[in-house]
């Protein structure tokens, strides 16, 4: 019984600052989106680190894309509702320069493994068992709130979260806002 609460509670939406930018995402009761306007945007990490298929990933490499960062785990239910959701936005917005890239969190690689055959993901997964690859976001990422979501926008700024699951249309609407934000932006934090 302690087990099943201490599954459930580690599955939670976690908390979000209440900053005025930070609304509940159209929609949803359990989704808690945060948007960053262009001047004010906190950079990124850019995490790097194997890959739950045995190979290597450093976001380094992706700079110039826009990057949707996923944060999920086999053991998690709402990780399982919008995997589908996360699936499609990725197919439908690769050609937009959109990359995502999973970070599968206290999970082993058999049941990671599994989760993205059952759900036919393609794009890769950090494998971050232990957490630390979400501590260089700094709690802008509570270590509690699996799922999550980050967007990462063409300069490796980060330009909205989702604490707890998502849709397809708030995915599909954040990442299309982004793919067409021009790579460059002024020292004022105006889109040229």
């Amino acid at each position: 019984m302690a087990a099943a609460a201490l599954l459930l509670a580690a599955c939670g939406t976690g908390t979000t600052s209440g900053s005025p930018d930070t609304k509940k995402a159209a929609g949803s009761s359990t989704q808690a989106l945060t948007r960053y306007t262009v001047g004010k945007r906190p950079i990124a990490p850019m995490l790097r680190g194997k890959t739950i298929d045995g190979g290597r990933l450093d976001l380094a490499d992706l700079r110039g894309k826009v990057i949707v960062l996923n944060v999920w785990g086999s053991w998690c239910a709402p990780c399982r509702a919008e995997a589908p959701a996360l699936k499609k936005a990725s197919e439908e917005t690769y050609d937009l320069g959109v990359r995502f890239v999973g970070i599968d969190t206290r999970d082993n690689d058999g049941a990671a493994k599994a989760f993205e055959r059952s759900y036919g993901i393609t794009y890769p997964s950090f494998r971050d068992p232990d957490g630390k690859l979400l501590l260089g976001f700094n709690g802008r990422i509570p270590l509690s709130a699996v799922p999550s979501t980050v967007f990462i926008d063409r300069t490796g700024r980060i330009a909205a979260r989702i604490i707890g699951a998502t849709t397809y249309t708030t995915l599909s609407e954040l990442v299309k806002d982004l793919a067409a934000e021009q790579a460059e932006t002024n020292a004022g934090g105006v889109t040229k």
